[in-house]
């Protein structure tokens, strides 16, 4: 059963930041490295959904690794 947790939280770990990374702003590679433009928009389409799907995963990811911790213990 571990091995079935951590196989899990593995796959949301690397799952979660893709989605990360796809959520950088400013365009291109420039917005990897922390150069954005400034302005404030509002998150729209692919973009909201995009964000949602991240909170999904950060709270599947927390949720398996209590339960990993609970198993474990």
């Amino acid at each position: 059963m571990q091995a079935y947790l951590n196989i899990a939280q593995i796959v949301v770990a690397i799952a979660l930041i893709i989605a990360v990374l796809l959520q950088v702003r400013g365009g291109g590679l420039g917005g990897i490295f922390g150069t954005q433009t400034g302005m404030y928009r509002t998150r729209r389409g692919v973009e909201k959904t995009l964000f949602r799907f991240t909170i999904i995963l950060v709270l599947i990811f927390i949720v398996i690794s209590i339960f990993a911790l609970r198993i474990a213990g």
